[in-house]
């Protein structure tokens, strides 16, 4: 058995952690590398998953956390340690038991009335509670961050994550107060439900914390040397909103092109460039997996039939339908990617990086990098970093909502067209052979309103800034809000699609008997055991909020 090849190497803390982890059976195992965005929004959404820590990954925390002991042992600055706790500098750090340097239990107290006293101080949120899945996921990120073994922390700090998760405690997080460089005055709540402090969600039903440990029949942390700054410094809780979105947004883009389909039917649209032999000819590969789903969409369309009523040149919105798609697919992807790196690397500062041997002495003995090393019982290095900037996600989650409002702009200059006869050769605003009435017209209105609320939503935020913290904080990215309006965005483009999807049934049906595509056909029954056609005038919100659940759990049909 592989752990047990490994069991001679681990220590202590370690072998306790696999007695405690062994009743979790068919958990996701962390071992801080390989953790996807799908699994995060998978175990989010499922509050009955379990997770569980790879134990060469419980390992690595261990050694992390002994070489932050070790350096201070040494005299090294440790903040929170040996540095900011209020102790004498003419005392000794550490006392000798048995021949063994040991850190004094004075300055452990005082590092642990530190630790809890910082985590007091950082607790500063605004607003409503985080949902209960924006901090599962966040909590299941920072928890595999820190199994990269380069935060410093206790084992059981990490633990303290897995439990939370695997009992359901889910701390009552605020949504505002993080301007991107780590979520401080956010992820202190975390910490402070850890400690017994604070307010949680316990299996849906908010408590104190320290009720809720009780009844789970856990014990509250105590947090010491750099573990409360491992816990609130971090992008963790931003990440996992991120990381959500990004799997909404691939569904949403996949729900789009269905209804896509769906409008280019009943506007009688040409396929011309959607067809691989024009898409190939200039092949920006977002554009040509766009174009690719919108032919597969329309697989046993009556479009693939020749029609002398149809036009030659639709309008742009239509024609380059697949460049607004594969463009917001690029984003997406674009985000994703980041992400994967993001939520499988540590964003501490200061790094803890432990190693299996001393580091090589360079023959400069004022090298900057002796500064960093640590070598004795425990070997590696504590680095400053930068690595708390999410700078690399923030841009790309702009680009994403850049995107999508440009994909919005098509959505509703299409759904416009639809109510023009001219285009189309159908009634005027899509009116019922019955309807004397005023029909789709006045809707224009929302779908308009929608987009420009998207404009403004899409403008870039990253480059609002403002010097804190003494002006040593002199830059931010954000983030929180940049990914706060993705949200948003993806919220509103929800609903344009779903005004869209209206008018989009409602041409096909004026139509008559024609053939559809296997996925278009497949949404328009979907939508129509939802929404009947409109052969009167009807009030038309409950319509769009329908349509918006229909998008919402719409699956592509499966491909043979």
């Amino acid at each position: 058995m592989k752990q047990l090849n490994h069991l001679s190497k681990i220590s202590i803390l370690t072998i306790a952690f696999l007695s405690s982890s062994a009743a979790y059976a068919q958990a996701l195992q962390l071992n801080g590398t390989q953790l996807t965005t799908a699994q995060v929004a998978e175990f989010a959404a499922n509050k009955n998953e379990k997770v569980e820590i790879a134990p060469e990954a419980a390992q690595k925390v261990s050694h992390s956390f002994e070489l932050v002991m070790e350096a201070a042992l040494q005299g090294t600055a440790v903040y929170g340690l040996n540095v900011g706790v209020g102790w004498n500098k003419d005392k000794p750090v550490f006392k000798e038991v048995k021949g063994r340097r040991t850190l004094d239990e004075e300055l452990l107290a005082l590092s642990r009335r530190f630790n809890t006293s910082s985590l007091h101080a950082h607790g500063g949120g605004i607003g409503e509670a985080m949902p209960a899945q924006a901090v599962r996921a966040g909590m299941l990120i920072r928890l595999n961050e820190m199994l990269g073994g380069e935060t410093g922390t206790q084992l059981s700090v990490v633990e303290a994550y897995r439990d939370f998760l695997n009992h359901d405690i889910i701390p009552v997080v605020p949504e505002k107060g993080s301007v991107g460089e780590a979520d401080i005055t956010l992820a202190s709540h975390i910490g402070l439900a850890m400690i017994g402090e604070w307010f949680v969600d316990y299996q849906g039903k908010r408590m104190p914390a320290a009720e809720a440990l009780k009844l789970a029949g856990l014990k509250p942390i105590e947090p010491v040397g750099k573990d409360f700054l491992s816990i609130l410094s971090t992008n963790a809780l931003t990440a996992g909103q991120a990381a959500l979105l990004a799997e909404e947004t691939r569904h949403y883009l996949e729900a789009a092109t269905a209804v896509f389909a769906l409008s280019l039917e009943g506007y009688n649209g040409n396929v011309a460039p959607f067809l691989s032999e024009t898409t190939e000819l200039r092949p920006f590969p977002g554009m040509v997996k766009a174009a690719t789903d919108i032919r597969a969409a329309l697989d046993g369309s009556y479009l693939w039939q020749q029609s002398d009523g149809r036009a030659l040149q639709d309008p742009l919105s239509y024609r380059t339908m697949a460049y607004a798609l594969g463009n917001a697919w690029e984003a997406q992807a674009a985000l994703e990617e980041a992400l994967h790196i993001h939520i499988n690397a540590s964003d501490d500062n200061p790094a803890a990086v432990a190693s299996d041997k001393p580091a090589e002495k360079a023959a400069d003995s004022h090298n900057q990098l002796h500064k960093y090393q640590v070598a004795g019982d425990v070997h590696g290095a504590i680095y400053p970093t930068a690595n708390f900037d999410m700078l690399p996600v923030a841009t790309r989650v702009e680009n994403l909502n850049v995107a999508l409002t440009r994909l919005a702009q098509n959505i509703v200059m299409q759904t416009i067209r639809t109510e023009n006869p001219d285009f189309t050769k159908l009634p005027r605003f899509l009116a019922g052979p019955e309807n004397e009435g005023h029909a789709f017209g006045a809707m224009q209105k929302p779908l308009v309103a929608l987009y420009a609320e998207n404009r403004q939503l899409a403008m870039p935020v990253s480059l609002d800034t403002f010097a804190m913290a003494g002006n040593i904080e002199d830059t931010g990215n954000n983030a929180p809000l940049a990914v706060s309006n993705l949200q948003r965005i993806l919220g509103n483009m929800y609903s344009l699609s779903s005004i869209q999807l209206l008018h989009s049934a409602q041409a096909v049906d004026l139509r008559g008997k024609v053939a559809l595509g296997k996925t278009s056909a497949k949404l328009l029954e979907t939508y129509r055991a939802q929404v009947k056609f409109v052969d009167q005038d009807r009030i038309y919100t409950p319509d769009f909020a329908a349509g918006v659940q229909v998008l919402h759990a719409f699956t592509q049909p499966a491909t043979k």
